[in-house]
């Protein structure tokens, strides 16, 4: 294997510069050394973000603003639904090393799912500034994760909701991967926000569950309609069809709450 070239830019204007079609992108490494030792990735040009100038946290009144290397791990304090999710990924030294760039660019998994922070980031109605064909562009989240594998994401941005939560499925053999995972954000007129992590593909969001929020009975019920679920190492799609019920009805119990 012929080694690719690196390209470790030094400042955020210079990492837009940089970023062209079929280069790969690496924040902390977690997803994409262990593609890149295992041979089923081979680059010929990798863009380094460490010392990009990237990360951080910023706070503008109720508006937070996650810069892409941003560690996963400095997400944890921050409400929810995000902090527990954070706290829920993989484990510790994942998520002082993983970033959230990373995770929310993350692709498919061979055995699991992969982009936890994605479902909660969804819930609280997250946008995304980032960089690629056309210049630079700010959209939200959910446009993103279409075409996220072609575009250099350089942060997120969400106003902080008025109440959150997060309910995952937490077995002992799932080894610590979030097989499904529904996040609820109340936003400060009312508005109810669902998403889905652990379906096929990227996270999801729900809006048949939404429309019954009110109702975690009813939002239940409906939930299943709106996703598409895989098989995979962690769980079977006939299991997580009939665990996502539980989870909305469990996160919207904890909404009401709050």
């Amino acid at each position: 294997m012929t080694a690719p070239d690196v390209l470790q830019p030094s400042t955020p204007e210079e990492a837009v510069l940089l970023f062209e079609e079929g280069v790969t992108v690496i924040g902390g490494g977690t997803i994409v050394v262990p593609e890149l030792t295992s041979g089923r990735l081979r680059p010929k040009k990798a863009m380094l973000l460490t010392g990009a100038g990237l990360a951080g946290i910023s706070r503008d009144g109720p508006r937070i603003t996650i810069g892409a290397t941003t560690p996963v791990s400095e997400l944890e304090s921050l409400p929810a639904p995000i902090g527990p999710c954070a706290a829920n990924v993989a484990d510790t030294e994942i998520r002082a090393q993983g970033t959230v760039g990373g995770n929310l660019c993350a692709g498919e998994g061979l055995e699991s799912p992969r982009g936890d922070l994605q479902a909660a980031l969804l819930a609280v109605g997250a946008t995304v500034r980032s960089a690629g064909a056309g210049g630079e562009t700010t959209e939200p989240l959910e446009d993103f994760l279409q075409h996220r594998k072609d575009r250099l994401l350089l942060d997120v941005s969400f106003e902080e909701p008025s109440a959150g939560a997060f309910a995952p499925l937490i077995r002992p053999h799932t080894h610590d991967y979030t097989a499904l995972a529904v996040s609820a954000a109340r936003a400060a007129d009312g508005t109810v926000r669902l998403a889905a992590s652990g379906v096929a593909g990227y996270a999801v969001r729900l809006p048949g569950a939404e429309a019954k929020a009110s109702d975690p009975e009813g939002a239940a019920e409906v939930a299943t309609a709106d996703v598409t679920f895989a098989d995979d190492a962690l769980a079977s799609a006939w299991y997580r069809n009939r665990t996502l019920p539980v989870l909305v009805r469990r996160a919207l119990t904890q909404l009401q709450e709050v």
